[in-house]
Formats: structure tokens, sequence, C-alpha cells
């Protein structure tokens, strides 16, 4: 059995329907998972909502409905964003399942079990957007409102609470962070949780009394969990806990926002130090995407649907420009005009373009059929050479989560392509050598084949689409660079259907949506 690889997003907050943050996890996630299961690993990819808080008391409050209702419809619109940008996840969790009550409860025993909770009276500043606690010297003062280090208000909080000795780990997190440099990524990310830690740790407050929602403490009636206590379980549900967790445990990553990386990479590896749980292998904190470089929010009215994007643009255009164009850890900007800029460039004008002038050529002059090894050229082995380490770069920074990296070093092969079939002009070698003309549409095949492997988990239906066109739908890392089958294919008869073009050119909308 291959090595198990178990990825996560974050389990998104439905007070709201989904913005274009979300999608961009969701896709970069995918992503990752279609990559490592065409590397021929065993992979498990959950995605999903995360229900409970005072944040949706409120927001349900605020609308006049019941808050499980809310829960329902939200979590709802989250699982039908997934469905439309092909998301191949294996598990949409939510929060309020049954068997998640009780992996929660069951690692708040084992944390208890431990002598890691006890009963106290909670004082201090709470953000209600963020559900998390601030202490006074992470607050800024702004119009005589107190903000958050997100810049998010928080609100005096008083009630009797749960601890967890939190300030128990500090250095066996940072012994842990010392044995596995990796744990957190990007580089920025690890240095600002190093800086949190070692400035100190104070004992979290782990539940709440003042409303209901939300996972019950056991043995402690009036008690609701913390909701990141909850939220973070869900990596755990998902694995079968509270029986033992099964072979996808520990997660390989934790794919998240930079937002809340202290969650994932302080709070969480503590609560499974204290439940002698295994720590995940990592804990990535991507940037944020800004609307034409600035940040999206209600109040100015630039919160971008990504459905409608999807629908302007098609979906895998615009996952292939937010992997592509977005430098992965760091912020990014999007608009509608870089969408098609991108996808025109890329997909339209040099891969599609590409593909669709060679597989025509062949569908029209041969009938179809997979050209002849005609008379070869040093040029044709060149090619063939320089796809196949360009797509071995793509392999190599793709896996180290480089993505836009690994996308440049994919369309160095195209480009070289697009540099052959000019030179060559097969279309001229039809009359005055047609043994020539033969061994480059061949040549040009066998490229385009191993490009079309490689970009699937970045553009999965386009790419399909066009490896069904060649018979060679759902190869992975393996058959890169194994032609063995083109001679196979011949044998068979199988025979180019004239194509229809996989990657349309695009026009910027009128309108972009909001």
């Amino acid at each position: 059995m291959s090595e198990p690889f178990y990825i996560t997003t974050a389990i998104h907050y439905p007070n709201g329907r989904p913005h274009i943050g979300h999608a961009y996890e969701m896709i970069a996630a995918d992503a990752i998972a279609r990559f490592q299961r065409q590397a021929g690993r065993d992979v498990f990819f959950q995605t999903g909502t995360d229900e409970h808080g005072l944040k949706m008391v409120k927001t349900a409050r605020d609308r006049g409905v019941e808050v499980r209702a809310l829960a329902d419809e939200m979590s709802g619109y989250f699982r039908d964003m997934a469905d439309t940008l092909n998301i191949s996840c294996d598990r949409f969790i939510r929060t309020v399942e049954p068997q998640h009550y009780a992996a929660s409860q069951a690692i708040w025993a084992a944390m208890r079990d431990a002598g890691d909770l006890y009963l106290d009276r909670y004082e201090g500043w709470y953000s209600v957007r963020d559900e998390a606690f601030y202490e006074e010297k992470e607050l800024e003062e702004r119009d005589g409102v107190r903000l958050s280090p997100q810049g998010t208000p928080v609100e005096w909080t008083a009630e009797e609470t749960w601890f967890f000795r939190l300030s128990k780990y500090q250095q066996p997190l940072l012994d842990f962070y010392a044995a596995n440099p990796d744990f957190i990524q990007p580089e920025s990310r690890r240095n600002e949780v190093l800086r949190f830690v070692e400035g100190g740790l104070t004992d979290l407050s782990v539940s709440r009394t003042s409303f209901d929602w939300g996972v019950p403490v056991p043995d402690s009636p009036g008690h609701v969990m913390y909701v990141w206590v909850d939220a973070l379980t869900n990596y755990l549900t998902g694995t079968g806990y509270p029986d033992a967790p099964n072979r996808y445990w520990p997660a390989a990553l934790h794919l998240i926002g930079k937002d809340i990386v202290r969650f994932h990479a302080v709070y969480w590896p503590a609560f499974l130090m204290s439940a002698k749980l295994a720590l995940p292998k990592t804990v990535f904190g991507h940037g944020f995407l800004l609307n034409r470089g600035e940040k999206m929010s209600k109040s100015t009215g630039n919160v971008v649907d990504p459905m409608q994007l999807a629908e302007l643009y098609g979906v895998d255009a615009l996952r292939y420009f937010l992997l592509r164009d977005i430098s992965f850890g760091q912020d990014g900007t999007f608009s509608g005009e870089a969408i098609v800029t991108r996808a025109n460039s890329d997909l339209a004008n040099s891969f599609g373009n590409l593909a669709q002038r060679t597989l025509s050529f062949i569908a029209k002059n041969l009938e179809g059929a997979l050209p002849d090894a005609g008379r070869a050229d040093p040029a044709d082995t060149d090619l063939l050479a320089t796809v196949h380490d360009a797509i071995m770069s793509f392999c190599d920074t793709f896996a180290n989560l480089q993505l836009g990296q690994a996308l440049e070093a994919w369309m160095r092969g195209v480009f070289a392509c697009n540099q052959y079939i000019d030179v060559q002009a097969p279309w001229a070698l039809r009359k005055t050598d047609p043994e020539r003309m033969h061994a480059v549409l061949g040549t040009l095949v066998r490229a385009i084949r191993d490009l079309a492997i490689a970009i699937e988990p970045v553009v999965p239906a386009s790419a399909a689409a066009l490896l069904g066109q060649l018979g060679q739908a759902g190869k992975g890392h393996d058959a890169i660079g194994d032609h063995r089958w083109y001679a196979d294919a011949q044998a068979a008869g199988f025979r180019i259907a004239p194509p229809t073009p996989i990657f349309p050119r695009l026009t910027i909308a009128e309108t972009e949506p909001a």
C-alpha cells in the first residue's frame, strides 16, 4: 500500500457565504491532493465547515432564524462551491455531526486526564469575529476602540470557564519546532510563531457559559467548548477518532490562512501533546487575496463571489490563475483582467493552441491515425528531453509547495514545443517531406500528452478532456516519459477525432462580480 497523505483545509466558518479566499484555499489543497494521487500516494483530503461559536449565534439572531437552520443553509453554500470548483475532497465534514461531538469530547477527556484542564474565572479581551482571546499587549486602540492584531474589535468578557494549561507546553513546543524545522511553513510564519511562543504562553480559556451553541463539555453542565477546541479536532474526526486514528493520521499537511496559524501551530499541537497523540507534519499558512490590491471587506463592497468568477471565466481558468499568479504563501492580487490575461496567454494561446493545431492537423491530414516513426532528427529527442526536464522541475517544486514556480517550469516545456513546431513547420513538410512530418507530429503528440498529465491537478477537467482525445485519461506520474503507450495505441488502431478547443479564449466581463 502506498504511503498515506492526509491533507486538510481549515474548516470554513459559515456565518456568511463563501468568498474568493475560501475558494483559493480549497483549490490549492485540491491541486496538491490530486498531485499526490498522481504520485501514487494514498490520499485522504478533507474540508468542511466549522459551525459553532458565538459569531454564529449572533448572526442567526440578527437574521431572525434558528442557529442550526443558519448552519445548514450556509454549510450548503460551501459544499456547492466545492462541487462547482471540482474539489476532489474525500470528506466534507461538519462540526454538527454526532461523530465529531464524540471526537471533541474524547480529546477533552484525554486533556483532562492529563491534568491539563482546570476550572477558574476568565476575565479578558475577546474578539467575536475571530473567536479568539487576546492579551492586552497584543491590542491597539483606534478611535477609542480596542482592536485585535487582525484589526477586529474586542470586548471585555468575564465568566467562569475551563482553562487549558498552555503555559506548560511552552518549552515542549519550542523543542518540537527546533526538531521539526519544516513543521511551520513558509519561513515567515515560522518566525512569527517562534516569537509568540518565546514571548511566553498563558493558559487558555477553553469553555464558555454565555451561550449553548457548541459541543457540551463532559461532566460540566452549562459549559460548551471554546470553538477552536472543537474546530481543530475535526482533523482527528476525519480519521475515525475517538477510536484509534486510522492510517492517515498524523496529517501530512494542514493548509490554512495566515491569520489562523497561531491556532494550528501553537494551540493544536499543545492539545495533541496533552492527549498523547501524534502531531501533524506540516502547517502551511497561505496569504490573503486582494481585490485589485485592496483588502476585501463587506463595508467597502469589494468582496467577490467565487461562483460568479467561475461562471464568467471558467473553473479551470480561475484555478490556473490563482495557482500561477499568486506566490504561494504570500498575499496576492486578482482582477478579471488579470485572470483573462493569464488564461489567454498560457492556456489558450500557448498550450491550448499547440494541442489544437497539432491534433487538428493529424485528424485532417492523417485521418486521425497516430503518425509513423518517420525520419527522426536530433531536434526531436532534444524537445522530448527539454519537456521531460521541465515536467520533472514542475514535480519537484510542486511537491515542495512552490506552486507558482512549478507552473513556470511547466510553461518552459510548453514554450519549447511552440518553438519546435514553428521551426519544424509540419504544415510545410506535408508536401516537401512527409516522412519528416510524421516524426515531428509524433514528437509533438508525445510531448503534449506528458504536459497534459503534469498539469491535470491544476486544470483537471481541461487536462482530462485533452488526455481523453489521446486515449490517455487517468495517468499518473509514472506514465510521464514512458512512450510505450504510443506503439500500443498504434497497434490497436487508435485514431484522434477532430478535436474541439480545450481552452477557449476569454474576454473581460463588462460587470465584475461582487
